[in-house]
């Protein structure tokens, strides 16, 4: 598990948006798009349902964010 594609998901799970996570660190929107998707075909499920602009953690994202949290502190 790649730990930038981790940033990003936490990023974006904390914004609630791809766009101001990908501002926040400092990397284009497609970048983030496709560090969130990386992690989703290794993990092999969606992380994240997509709704217009805005997203919501889907179940599984629920329950790895407290662990890449972790992960990313260690």
């Amino acid at each position: 598990m790649d730990i930038a594609n981790l940033q990003a998901f936490v990023s974006v799970a904390g914004q609630g948006s791809f766009s101001l996570a990908a501002e926040a660190l400092f990397l284009t929107q497609p970048a983030v798009s496709k560090r969130v998707g990386a992690l989703e075909t290794e993990l092999e499920t969606r992380l994240f349902d997509r709704i217009g602009r805005t997203v919501q953690l889907t179940e599984a994202g629920r329950l790895l964010l407290p662990r890449a949290q972790r992960v990313l502190q260690e």
